[in-house]
């Protein structure tokens, strides 16, 4: 017999900064397959802003990179038992930004993105926020195939959305761009799309006007 139970999780997440409950922007990024918060949050250094708060939270679960030992590298989900991962995910990073949020007197604006696995992950949880966000970037990956366009559509109409892909970017096929296209054209509203010299990685001059 297979049973389910829910107990207390312990997850961690870096920021930019000290939170001094001043900031006028927070975004939430969210780091690819295999990486970890620490150095992804080192990626994004060039948009540092004294009123920027950029919060990196790291999924939770882990797996050595190569073989047995070595390099560990976090994920958001795989295959296996995907549904209660999506779950966690949500629980877990509405739980943060709710803990973020508190002691804010004026609430700032809230920014969302998300590299490569992270993408589809931002995408199924802002999808399911109780608040609205301000800009979604997905960052060489896109929504997640298993989204309900209609509801995904209502929560984000009022928010900025943007794809960024990178010329070369050996992980995008031709056919995962053409489903992406087919599943855009059912949102009631427009999808910036922007492209950059280069492959599976940020782009940091690109990176740098998107947030200036």
């Amino acid at each position: 017999m297979k049973y389910n139970f829910k107990y207390q999780h312990t997850a961690h997440y870096r920021t930019s900064h000290v939170v001094n409950r001043n900031e006028k922007e927070i975004l939430i990024a969210l780091h690819g397959y295999g990486q970890l918060s620490e150095y992804f949050l080192k990626k994004l250094e060039p948009i540092f802003r004294d009123d920027r708060l950029i919060v990196v939270p790291e999924a939770t679960n882990y797996a050595y990179l190569e073989g047995f030992s070595g390099r560990v590298g976090a994920n958001w989900m795989t295959r296996h038992e995907r549904e209660f991962a999506i779950e966690n995910n949500h629980n877990y990073l509405n739980g943060l930004l709710e803990n973020i949020l508190l002691k804010y007197r004026n609430k700032p604006i809230i920014k969302v993105m998300g590299f490569s696995q992270g993408a589809a992950t931002a995408t199924r949880w802002v999808s399911q926020l109780s608040i609205s966000v301000d800009s979604l970037i997905l960052w060489s990956g896109g929504f997640a195939h298993d989204l309900n366009f209609q509801k995904t559509g209502e929560k984000l109409k009022n928010t900025e959305i943007m794809i960024v892909l990178g010329e070369n970017d050996s992980m995008i096929t031709t056919d995962s761009i053409e489903k992406q296209d087919e599943f855009l054209s059912l949102f009631p509203f427009e999808v910036k799309k922007l492209q950059f010299e280069g492959g599976h990685d940020l782009n940091i001059p690109l990176l740098q006007k998107i947030f200036e």
